[in-house]
C-alpha cells in the first residue's frame, strides 16, 4: 500500500518505481537489512537469489546501486527511497553524499520545500512536517541532544568532495573533530544513530576515495547507490560495480521516450572513402552543428507563434576519450569562424577541483538562455 501510495504521489516513472519495487523486495527478502544484528554475508547470499546482476556488496554494509541512464529522474528516486523508508518503516535518519560543491547545493535546494524541484512534493505526512536539512555548513549548529520533534526526517547531505580533502595525508576530517553538544564528534552521534540510511549520489566519481573510507565507519543500516554509470575508471579500462540491482541504460530510456531520439545524418551522394579520418570527423561536427542551428530557428519560431517561452537547445557530442574531447574543442571552436568560441563545454574526469566546479556549474544551467553553452563534449 506504501508503495503504490508512494509511486502515485510523486508520479514516479516506469524506471523509478521499478527501482523502488526492487528496494521493497530487498527489504522483504532481508528484513535483517533494517537492523544492526545481522550476517552481512548471509543478508549478500539471500539477496544474490532475489537479484542476479548482484555479485557483491563492495563494502563493510550491505549496498544497492540502482544504474539509471541521466534524464530519468536520480534526485526524485532518492526522494521516493527516503519517503517509502519513513513511511514503511519508520526510517528517520538519513546520510546523502554529493560528489561535489554544485551537486551538493542543487541536492539541498530539492530537499528544500517551495522549491522548483522538491522531491517531496505530493507526500501530505511530510507536508505536515517537513524534513530537517542538515547540510556540511551547519551541521555544528544543531541541538543533536534535544529539540527533535517526535517523527521527524532529518537529511543530512554533505560534499564528499571536501570531506576528501580534509582526509588527505591520513587526517580525520573536521566532521570527525568536531566537539557538539554531545561531548562528541557530529559523526559519532551518526554512528551512534540505529536508523542511519546512506544515499550515494553519482557514486561513481568517488567510489574509491578516502572520504568514502571515512564514511564506512558510519556503519549505516545500508547504502543506496544511484548513477548513471555503474563503473569506475582504472588505467586497465572501466570496472563495472558489483552490486547493481537496477540498470535502466541510455538505449532503454530512448526507447521508453524518456530521452530524445537520436536523428540520423546523411547526405547525398557521399562517399566516406574520399576523406581521411579527421575530415570525415570535420564534416560530422559541421553537419551537426548546422542541425543545431536549424533546431533553434524551429523552436524560437515556434515560441514566437505560440508565445511559449523558448527552449534552449544544446547539441551533445560524445568523445572516445579524455584526449579526443579536448581535440574535438578545439576543432568545433575553430569552425564557422570561430562563432562557438567559449560556447563549448567538455564534462568528462580530466577536471579537477575549481576547474570541475566550473564545469558542472555550466553544465546545470545548459538549459537556461543565459547561459551561453550550445555545445556539450563528454566521454562514451
Amino acid at each position: 500500500r506504501i508503495l503504490n501510495a508512494v509511486t502515485g504521489r510523486l508520479s514516479l516513472r516506469p524506471p523509478q518505481a521499478e527501482s523502488l519495487s526492487k528496494l521493497v523486495r530487498a527489504l522483504e527478502a532481508a528484513p535483517e537489512l533494517l537492523g544492526h544484528e545481522r550476517d552481512v554475508s548471509a543478508i549478500l547470499s539471500t539477496l544474490k537469489a532475489e537479484f542476479p546482476t548482484l555479485e557483491d556488496f563492495e563494502r563493510e554494509f550491505p549496498s544497492l546501486c540502482f544504474a539509471l541512464a541521466t534524464g530519468v529522474g536520480k534526485t526524485r528516486l532518492m526522494g521516493a527511497f527516503i519517503a517509502y523508508l519513513h513511511l514503511a518503516h519508520g526510517i528517520n535518519n538519513f546520510f546523502v553524499l554529493a560528489p561535489n560543491l554544485t551537486i551538493y547545493n542543487k541536492l539541498i535546494a530539492d530537499f528544500t520545500p517551495n522549491t522548483a524541484k522538491y522531491v517531496f512534493k505530493g507526500i501530505g505526512e511530510l507536508a505536515i512536517q517537513p524534513p530537517r536539512i542538515i547540510t556540511g555548513d551547519n551541521y555544528d549548529q544543531q541541538n543533536i541532544l534535544g529539540g527533535e520533534l517526535f517523527g521527524e526526517i532529518r537529511i543530512n547531505i554533505f560534499n564528499i568532495s571536501k570531506i576528501n580533502s580534509e582526509v588527505r595525508g591520513g587526517k580525520e576530517p573536521r566532521i570527525k573533530r568536531m566537539k557538539e553538544v554531545l561531548g562528541d564528534s557530529y559523526f559519532n552521534h551518526l554512528a551512534n544513530l540505529p536508523d542511519l540510511v546512506l544515499l550515494m549520489d553519482e557514486s561513481h566519481r568517488y567510489r574509491a576515495s578516502a572520504g568514502v573510507r571515512a564514511i564506512n565507519e558510519l556503519k549505516p543500516l545500508f547504502g543506496l547507490e544511484v548513477t548513471a554509470t555503474p563503473f569506475v575508471e582504472s588505467t586497465r579500462g572501466p570496472v563495472p560495480f558489483k552490486n547493481v540491482v537496477m540498470d535502466y541504460p541510455l538505449a532503454r530510456a530512448i526507447e521508453d521516450g524518456f530521452v530524445k531520439e537520436p536523428a540520423v545524418v546523411t547526405q547525398q551522394n557521399f562517399n566516406p572513402a574520399d576523406h581521411s579520418a579527421e575530415q570525415l570527423e570535420r564534416i560530422k561536427l559541421m553537419d551537426g552543428i548546422r542541425v543545431h542551428e536549424e533546431t533553434k530557428v524551429h523552436l524560437l519560431t515556434y515560441s514566437e507563434q505560440s508565445g511559449q517561452k523558448p527552449v534552449k537547445p544544446f547539441m551533445l557530442v560524445i568523445a572516445r576519450d579524455t584526449t579526443h574531447a579536448a581535440a574535438l574543442l578545439g576543432t568545433i571552436e575553430g569552425l564557422f569562424d570561430g562563432q562557438y568560441k567559449g560556447k563549448v563545454i567538455q564534462v568528462d574526469s580530466s577536471k579537477a577541483g575549481a576547474e570541475e566546479e566550473e564545469m558542472i556549474r555550466r553544465l546545470l544551467l545548459v538549459e537556461s538562455y543565459t547561459e551561453p553553452t550550445a555545445i556539450v563534449l563528454h566521454v562514451n
